[in-house]
């Protein structure tokens, strides 16, 4: 047994899941580790359809502004999942090797910095946010109420940073249920608390022009419910690598390392969020309620692709982890059984949501026939890239495993300003063309950015493979 493993001491559950992370059979391990995640991205998604259809109870200008700022809201989480991809990369590969110490180490500096990061957050954003939301192009009648509802939810962000870092430490060492339960608590509450203000609003005990204040409110009250928890099992005597400031380790090596692998990630996510936000804003030139069937159909077509994220984070934690112990032919072999079961899912989603399409969207509809009639225009073209994107999934998984972060942000920026927003652009830009198709123009350019995306993403795995083939080979396992 290494040296560095005599101070920390593994329980004999935690010892024998990260044995069958090194060794198990391959697709035993992925539904091990990816199902508890499947099950609640599966779940979170209902809820999040709850949450819209909260919000189109409120009005469709209501889903608008949720989902406008939604985007903002992505671009500042963009740094705590950097944060949290980066720093799962540096736990994972020294738990793989057994290196405990050090996972002891990683894990207090990266919660303490994403703690620092998030109150400069909302000491920075806050006070500047209606210039944010014109400067993309937000609406003017719903950048009113749009600036005390975004200002909420950033302050929310704080509290969903350390759940974030918190999900990050357990899933590096293949604790997925705790990630389950954590999340599934956080979304009772939530929805629970959303519900009561909708039945509140329809009593007429809240003015229903306040009800979307208390939307990003029961957020808050959700992740701080699950902050407690996370924290006193961080502090807790009996987890062997209890948090503790002297356990951080601020070195020029160990900054180097986070800075990069976690940069990347948050400049791909926080410039896709942008970019995003860029489209919602060329989307308006179609109505105001045009962003809000947008975000009813990438609602819809969250069926298949945000539960497969939870294969993809299972992907990359067992890649990671077998980097690290050195057995790299075992880690590319877990991307081809992902790829597998993300397409498998999705194909099933796929034929599901298109045999009940009307009724989902009649839901989000309530009646309103233009919105309907919106939402069918962008729908029926952007659930066709649901196969592309499963492949670009995986994809990611492989690399975020290997730390090629810097080749995902890539992939991500061309995603958006390679294959999206020019041809938003055009569409919507050059009179004829934005004539001639009207809303289909969205449903197109999502369309060609992702199938676009997905397609290179598959050029870039079988050349990334091929490329290290040789290593693949040369490498072989740590013995324990």
């Amino acid at each position: 047994m290494p040296e560095q493993e005599k101070t920390v001491v593994l329980s004999a559950k935690e010892a024998a899941r990260r044995e069958k992370m090194l060794y198990g059979k391959q697709l035993n391990v992925l539904f091990y580790i990816a199902l508890p995640l499947v099950f609640y991205n599966s779940i979170g998604q209902v809820f999040q359809f709850i949450d819209t259809l909260i919000a189109a109870d409120m009005s469709s200008e209501v889903v608008s502004t949720v989902s406008f700022v939604m985007q903002i809201e992505k671009m500042l989480q963009a740094i705590g999942s950097g944060l949290s991809i980066g720093g799962g990369i540096l736990i994972g590969r020294s738990y793989g090797a057994g290196d405990m110490e050090r996972v002891k180490k990683f894990i207090s500096s990266i919660f303490f910095m994403a703690l620092i990061i998030g109150v400069f957050i909302l000491l920075l954003i806050i006070p500047f946010m209606y210039p944010v939301l014109t400067f993309f192009n937000m609406p003017e009648e719903l950048a009113g109420t749009g600036t005390l509802y975004a200002d909420l939810v950033v302050a929310s962000i704080i509290f969903q940073f350390i759940n974030t870092i918190y999900f990050a430490i357990q899933k590096s060492r293949g604790n997925t249920k705790v990630i389950m339960w954590g999340n599934l608590l956080v979304i009772f509450i939530k929805t629970s608390l959303n519900l009561i203000t909708i039945t509140l609003i329809r009593k007429g005990v809240i003015p229903s022009e306040y009800g979307i204040y208390l939307l990003p409110l029961a957020t808050m009250t959700a992740h701080l419910s699950l902050n407690i928890i996370s924290i006193r099992s961080l502090i807790s005597r009996k987890n062997p690598f209890r948090l503790s400031i002297k356990n951080c380790t601020f070195t020029r090596d160990f900054m180097h390392s986070i800075a990069g692998l976690s940069v990347p990630v948050f400049l791909e996510k926080f410039i896709f969020a942008a970019g995003k936000a860029i489209v919602n804003g060329l989307c308006g030139v179609f109505g105001k309620t045009a962003v809000g069937a947008l975000g009813v159909s990438d609602r819809i077509c969250g069926f298949a692709t945000n539960p497969i994220n939870g294969v993809q984070e299972a992907e990359s934690s067992l890649v990671s982890n077998n980097i690290g112990n050195r057995n790299i032919s075992r880690a590319i072999s877990f991307f081809y059984k992902s790829l597998i079961l993300t397409m498998a899912y999705v194909f099933v989603i796929f034929v599901i949501t298109g045999v009940f399409k009307e009724q989902i969207i009649g839901i989000f509809a309530k009646n309103d026939e233009v919105f309907s009639w919106q939402i069918k225009q962008i729908y029926d073209l952007e659930r066709y890239d649901n196969f592309l994107i499963a492949i670009n999934v995986s994809v990611m998984g492989l690399l975020y495993g290997f730390g090629k972060t810097k080749v995902t942000m890539i992939l991500n920026i061309i995603r958006l300003f390679g294959y999206r927003v020019p041809p938003l652009l055009i569409f919507t830009q050059v009179e004829w063309i934005k004539t001639a198709l009207g809303l289909k123009a969205i449903g197109i350019a999502m369309l060609m950015s992702n199938c676009l995306v997905g397609i290179t993403a598959g050029i870039v795995a079988v050349r990334f493979i091929m490329k290290h083939k040789k290593a693949f080979n040369d490498a072989s396992p740590l013995k324990e």
